[in-house]
């Protein structure tokens, strides 16, 4: 049983360090349009910058 649980462990920490480093892509590097499908759904792609700051803020 602790076998387990030690196996357990480290597989949540792995997830955890993924989970960070898949974050810190996203947020911190210009990869964001490339990987997260959200611009492709709001029909942005092909938009400048601050039209895709305006299609995504409508609380104007």
């Amino acid at each position: 049983m602790k076998r387990m649980e030690r196996l357990l462990i480290k597989l949540i920490v792995i997830q955890l360090v993924c989970l960070v480093c898949a974050q810190g892509l996203l947020l911190y590097t210009g990869a964001a349009p490339f990987l997260s499908k959200v611009i492709q759904y709001e029909g942005v792609g092909g938009m400048k910058i601050m039209e895709h700051i305006e299609t995504f803020d409508q609380s104007r």
